[in-house]
């Protein structure tokens, strides 16, 4: 799992609780890291992308159309503070993406990725 956030407490969080369900997981904190991390393993598959929606320099929609363009694949989720209404209505992701509101619980974390994992 490639994890994407930008607040670290948050990244440290959420990368504990997937390591915790036994997944390998490669934490970054922005878009341009994610990326280099990805061009430095171009030949090994990410199962999933899970990433912020709002970050500096790179949102995570545009950081998912990067990945995907490169890796098609793999499956997204997002994560965001913003309700998905807010975000669908302001046009920050398209309808039918798979979103985890922040606070998220450990179990709503691990049935979320469970699921898309398993689609």
């Amino acid at each position: 799992i490639l994890l994407v956030e930008d607040d670290p407490s948050l990244c440290e969080m959420a990368s504990l609780l997937l390591r915790r369900l036994g997944y390998a997981v490669l934490a970054t904190a922005n878009g341009d890291q994610a990326l280099h991390l990805l061009q430095q393993r171009a030949a090994e598959p990410i199962d999933l992308l899970f990433t912020d929606v709002v970050m500096p320099k790179m949102s995570g929609k545009d950081l998912s159309d990067r990945v995907l363009a490169a890796h098609p694949e793999t499956k997204v989720l997002f994560t965001s503070a913003y309700t998905e209404t807010a975000i669908l209505h302001q046009g920050v992701l398209d309808p039918g993406v798979s979103l985890l509101q922040k606070p998220f619980t450990p179990a709503a974390l691990a049935l979320k990725v469970r699921e898309l994992l398993d689609a």
